[in-house]
């Protein structure tokens, strides 16, 4: 598994922990990709899983944030700004904006995508076709190394 991609799945490393999900001073301290839901209502940017809850500026991204577009209006505007985006929903897949697949947790896996949510879905033979791997739990994936 090594030189896979490890991915935050927003801002957790040990498992789901409402506090820290989503949370950008949590987030900007983390050495790591993180993948985010963010909205932009009225003009205004927000970091929020279910609901906008968080405010934040344009300048919170940076190369190693995957945002993840929680309304139309909020992906065109990230894609607008050249920043790391994506759209989907319940989709079996789907492309960022720069070009990774993004699988949805427990479908088949291939090759050189990102595999979400992936614990106890699938071997580690499997993941090893991966490009990334977007978890709650992803420093329990540290042990591999990553590019």
């Amino acid at each position: 598994m090594s030189n896979i991609k490890l991915i935050s799945h927003r801002g957790n490393l040990y498992g789901k922990d409402d506090l820290l999900e989503n949370n950008p001073n949590h987030i900007k301290n983390l050495n790591i990709d993180v993948e985010v839901d963010v909205w932009l209502i009225d003009s205004v940017l927000y970091l929020g899983h279910d609901y906008p809850k968080t405010k934040i500026e344009l300048d919170f991204f940076n190369d190693s944030i995957w945002a993840h577009a929680k309304n139309v209006e909020v992906l065109y505007y990230l894609l607008s700004k050249n920043i790391h985006c994506f759209w989907h929903q319940n989709d079996d897949y789907t492309i960022t904006s720069k070009n990774y697949i993004w699988v949805y947790p427990g479908k088949a896996l291939i090759k050189d995508c990102i595999a979400v949510l992936p614990e106890n879905l699938y071997t580690k033979e499997q993941l090893n076709i991966c490009s990334g791997i977007c978890s709650d739990y992803i420093d329990s994936y540290s042990l591999y190394s990553v590019g």
